[in-house]
């Protein structure tokens, strides 16, 4: 998984990416944790890869049974692990997406939003097949990126973080078309309808294509 987010992005600075964010970029990080709540159902048991300091947990909590949640770096892990320390329902890993160390068909939803599927920067056919694996017959699968509609907020949102040190600074000339990178190694990208759609071809399962709030595109596979 991505090292970026072990080494530099993690614990109270990812929190702080968040807690700087702009209003109408707090709407679509709400719009997209709402979405997931809406599908999944009450007593479910719920995987949420890359869940960095357990940010979506509590909204998670007030429905589903229980929350694990894995990531690659310790730092956010530990984090989480003194936020919710009192939450008995809330079980912490650190694993690798693409390698999980769980039995077949373990969840009721597996959750990777917040374009995730383009921060681990691992092998996103792996990925997507690996968290078919973990699911139960009858639960949901749930991926997101961006909207292409959302292009300017997003850039706000990646420049604050720029000024306040939490990234580096800002390419312009290779920044572009769903694509942002700074010169310190980061760089994020985004799927689209087709890029979905291309990306779940080999897994006999339909995806349903859902935008939410003109900020979100969501890839949904009912396993």
């Amino acid at each position: 998984m991505n090292p970026y987010y072990t080494q530099k992005l993690s614990a109270e600075r990812l929190e702080r990416c968040y807690t700087l964010a702009p209003a109408r970029v707090k709407k679509y990080l709400e719009a997209e944790t709402d979405f997931v709540l809406e599908r999944i159902k009450a007593n479910d048991i719920v995987l949420e890869l890359g869940c960095g300091y357990g940010r979506i947990f509590p909204k998670l909590l007030k429905k589903a049974r229980a929350v694990l949640g894995i990531d690659n770096s310790f730092s956010s892990l530990k984090y989480a692990k003194e936020k919710f320390q009192t939450a008995d329902s809330v079980y912490l890993f650190q694993m690798d997406a693409v390698n999980l160390g769980f039995k077949d068909h373990q969840f009721d939803a597996v959750v990777c939003i917040q374009n995730g599927i383009s921060a681990f920067k691992v092998n996103q056919q792996k990925l997507v097949e690996e968290t078919i694996r973990v699911t139960r017959k009858g639960g949901q699968v749930f991926f997101s990126s961006y909207s292409e509609k959302f292009w300017n907020y997003r850039m706000e949102w990646f420049q604050i973080q720029s000024e306040h040190n939490l990234i580096g600074t800002i390419d312009y000339e290779k920044t572009g078309n769903g694509v942002i990178v700074c010169n310190d190694g980061f760089k994020a990208v985004t799927f689209t309808k087709d890029d979905f759609i291309s990306l779940t071809l080999n897994t006999g399962i339909v995806p349903e294509i859902v935008e939410v709030d003109d900020s979100s595109i969501f890839c949904v596979l009912k396993v």
